[in-house]
């Protein structure tokens, strides 16, 4: 009987100091991690201000890389969701959204020294009012890097049993945020690092339309000479060609980018026409969509042509393209959601705003494909010159098409910002306030 009562005694004094530590114990958890990354803080916090690159970095896809995530809400900043289940009990269930993004996105730019980015969390770990916070903070002499802090702050409130999950704090919040961050800086790495703060990008549905092309290929050296000469010599013959088979040009150029190489600038000059079916050699054909080259079969040299055993006017070279002649191709170009960005000036800022575009796709979660769906650019305004002095820039639209799931809105139109316009007398600016883009690399030929 004694023992029991020593027994007793025992678990009575056991449970009550497990209160009273349990009391005492911190009614709240907080873990933090940090990192310097070399990319400028807008492109971080875009990537961070919605989920979109989130299976990228986050180590629950190390734990299963079957687990299965779902976008909801919002596709950028407050009210953006997120959620995840996987059958491995160490990721399990739980849901991401972005409460709060101060300040907001289009406030972050060169004078922005700092961000704030909460994102709640509701998962089976213990405790209420979970969440991350990333702090980021521009650093180095230039503004050139970007501190992330990544922290867990959670509320355990009077519970005891979840005060005691404390102790495990730096169990799994901390390796979350410790191997997520470090998967982080290498989604950031792969961000071309140019700044895009001054572009104002729309998302638009584009739509099929018939099109003749001609493949071209200057020398970089050559400049604007070299790029007007063979777009004003590829002109000619599409106008000849569309002449012959009767059908009407309904549209300023187009050129598709195929490589814009370190030395060489591969592309074709495109215009749109009228018929969506061209008669050739008596015979009448539909255009179609161009398709991804067929790489066993044999390519002929230079551009993206058909073999030349194969280039008889009426057949399909490997991208499915009718051959109308030896130069000439017809298409139906375009479909599907671009990207789209505006820029006034000489053909010169052209490239960069499409690497604009590109890394704006890349920290926004927008996926494209540059084989399959080549970028390409609209001169829409011609430039006005009276004698030897420009009175008015050129104004040019340029898209990179969207594959997959791309939201219907970009946060610039969701917020009704504007590209900017084209003033008469307006002198050409800078195409960014970054560095100037280095030359994209080299790409396989595309399709359009």
């Amino acid at each position: 009987m004694m023992r029991v009562l020593e027994f007793i005694v025992a678990l009575v004094i056991v449970v009550v100091v497990g209160v009273v530590v349990g009391v005492i114990m911190p009614g709240s958890g907080h873990v933090e991690r940090s990192l310097v990354v070399g990319k400028d803080m807008r492109q971080v916090y875009d990537v961070l201000a919605n989920f979109r690159r989130y299976p990228d970095f986050t180590v629950q896809r190390k734990y299963d890389r079957n687990t299965q995530f779902t976008f909801s809400g919002k596709a950028y900043g407050p009210g953006a969701e997120l959620s995840w289940s996987s059958n491995d009990d160490k990721v399990g269930k739980g849901k991401l959204t972005v409460a709060t993004a101060e300040p907001s996105f289009d406030k972050i730019d060169s004078t922005a020294k700092s961000a704030k980015i909460v994102w709640n969390l509701d998962n089976d770990w213990r405790g209420q009012d979970k969440h991350f916070t990333l702090d980021l903070d521009r650093q180095g002499s230039r503004g050139q890097l970007t501190k992330i802090t990544w922290s867990y702050d959670v509320a355990y409130g009077f519970n005891l049993i979840d005060r005691y999950s404390n102790l495990y704090i730096h169990g799994d919040p901390d390796a979350f945020i410790q191997f997520s961050l470090n998967d982080l800086q290498n989604v950031l790495a792969s961000v071309q690092n140019i700044d895009y703060g001054k572009l104002v990008p729309y998302i638009e549905q584009t739509q099929p339309t018939p099109m003749l092309l001609v493949s071209s290929s200057i020398e970089r050296k050559g400049g604007l000479e070299a790029l007007n000469e063979a777009t004003d010599k590829a002109e000619a013959q599409l106008q000849a060609a569309a002449k012959k088979l009767g059908v009407t040009v309904t549209g300023p150029r187009v050129i598709f980018t195929t490589n814009y190489g370190d030395q060489t600038y591969t592309f074709d000059v495109g215009l749109p026409i009228s018929a969506t079916s061209l008669t050739v050699n008596g015979q009448s054909h539909e255009l179609a969509a161009a398709k991804a080259p067929d790489l066993t079969a044999p390519a002929s040299s230079g551009t993206a042509a058909a073999p030349a055993s194969d280039n008889t006017p009426g057949n399909t070279d490997r991208f499915g393209r009718l051959i109308v002649d030896n130069d000439v191709r017809g298409v139906l170009a375009f479909g599907g959601p671009a990207l789209k960005g505006i820029w006034n000036g000489t053909a010169a800022g052209v490239p960069q705003t499409r690497d604009m575009l590109k890394a704006y796709s890349q920290t926004h979660g927008y996926k494209f494909d540059e084989v399959v769906n080549r970028p390409y650019d609209i001169l829409v305004k011609p430039e006005v010159k009276q004698g030897d002095q420009v009175t008015s820039y050129a104004q040019f639209a340029i898209y990179l098409p969207l594959t997959g799931d791309a939201p219907e809105k970009t946060p610039e139109q969701e917020a009704n910002l504007q590209p900017p316009s084209l003033d008469a007398g307006a002198s050409e600016a800078p195409a960014s306030s970054g560095t100037a883009a280095a030359p994209a690399s080299a790409a396989s030929a595309g399709q359009q």
